[in-house]
């Protein structure tokens, strides 16, 4: 009798085993910032660094300084404008000392504007007696959500040893936007961007 039951324990282990793996979940993480507002940023200041021409500094060399450049996401804006350079044809050193000139970068803007508007009732909270308040979920006929990137730039150049002027780019202007919409409380839903990495990308015909 106890080898019998010895028997049918030893194989209920496998059995347990694969039900216990069933049961593990996968970590989802939650950061500060959402992917689409890193790339609405980097998008309008892609796009503000591509509307000026840096080709006067091909063969010269360069040493980009961004001490007086502060903005979100500064590092990517910086790293996107030494890009911008070595494409021109710039020879990118990283010591002031051994360049013929200095380009520095300053930002009059880099963030996002939101809008919403609502056709229906809006979230709110009724007070219940001795109960705390109840929570009345939104309810949407129509909503639409408008974001709103733009980035303003600048860049001035100097002689690195005389400090005479050589360059000045004016305002360099970028923008992207992402627009979320839902009709009949979010029975249907759609998305228009600009955003290159949020567009779904074409079927191509078949020949």
């Amino acid at each position: 009798m106890n080898k019998h039951r010895l028997l049918c324990t030893a194989g209920l282990l496998p059995a347990a085993a694969f039900v216990w793996a069933g049961c593990a979940g996968a970590l989802v993480t939650n950061p500060p910032r959402s992917a689409t507002e890193e790339l609405l940023i980097s998008t309008a200041a892609d796009r503000a660094i591509a509307s000026t021409v840096l080709t006067n500094f091909a063969h010269h060399k360069v040493f980009l300084d961004g001490s007086y450049y502060e903005s979100y996401d500064a590092k990517y804006v910086l790293g996107a404008l030494r890009d911008a350079l070595s494409r021109s044809g710039a020879l990118l050193v990283n010591t002031e000392t051994n360049s013929e000139f200095v380009v520095e970068a300053r930002s009059g803007a880099l963030s996002i504007d939101n809008s919403d508007a609502l056709f229906g009732i809006p979230s709110a909270g009724a007070p219940l007696p001795l109960a705390g308040a109840l929570a009345i979920p939104e309810i949407a006929l129509y909503k639409a959500s408008h974001q709103r990137s733009i980035a303003k730039l600048a860049l001035l150049a100097y002689a690195t040893h005389s400090r005479e002027h050589y360059y000045s780019s004016g305002p360099m202007v970028g923008k992207s936007y992402n627009n979320y919409y839902k009709v009949l409380l979010g029975i249907i839903q759609w998305t228009t961007t600009d955003i290159p990495e949020k567009k779904r990308p074409k079927k191509q015909k078949n020949d």
